[in-house]
């Protein structure tokens, strides 16, 4: 016995005899793709990618899973699909990052002074950290890191078992502990031992 469809569903459902009601998906999920884009690749590719993902889901949306609770997993999975076409870019800017100390996004969010300092601190650590993690790895932990996704979240975006998920981020988290400069034995995240 299933019950009525999502409301996401129910959207992709009804755009699929009028198109303008993909709209409301647009409407909801862009602004949160867009910063998370911005946060992977810079605010140059950020239009482009989000423009990208929305338009190969409209095109796609006949393939949308209609048992889904939520479409932001499909959406995010769209996403990381593009931003793995330009790793490149986005290893060069991590790179950059690890080089400068200066990451123009995260100082925007940072909100006090002295959180400002310790952070642009490890920010050349972090983005270069970041940079040596495998593509997969960092799908998963910035999935989980910036777009706050739910570890099940990540393995309906990715297309991935919850198992690889767990795997990945536990893998990637040891090894920016380590470039941090933590001992990554000790250092334990408290989702690690909630087991998210």
């Amino acid at each position: 016995m299933t019950g009525p469809p999502s409301p996401d569903a129910a959207a992709i459902g009804e755009s699929l005899q009028h198109p303008e009601a993909f709209a409301h998906l647009y409407d909801r999920y862009a602004a949160d793709v867009h910063r998370y884009v911005t946060r992977r690749l810079g605010a140059q590719a950020a239009d482009d990618v989000t423009s990208e993902t929305f338009l190969v889901a409209f095109r796609t949306r006949d393939r949308f899973d209609s048992t889904a609770v939520s479409a932001r997993p499909w959406f995010y999975g769209i996403t990381a699909k593009l931003i793995s076409r330009q790793r490149r870019s986005e290893v060069r800017m991590l790179r950059a990052y690890a080089r400068t100390g200066f990451d123009p996004v995260a100082e925007s969010w940072a909100d006090h002074a002295d959180s400002r300092v310790v952070a642009q601190g490890m920010q050349r650590e972090l983005s270069g950290a970041l940079a040596r993690l495998s593509t997969g790895d960092r799908h998963v932990l910035l999935l989980v890191a910036w777009a706050e996704f739910s570890y099940q979240e990540v393995a309906d975006a990715l297309g991935i078992p919850l198992g690889t998920v767990r795997s990945r981020l536990n893998r990637a988290r040891r090894k920016i502990r380590t470039a941090l400069g933590a001992d990554p034995a000790l250092a334990v995240d408290a989702s690690e031992v909630a087991g998210e």
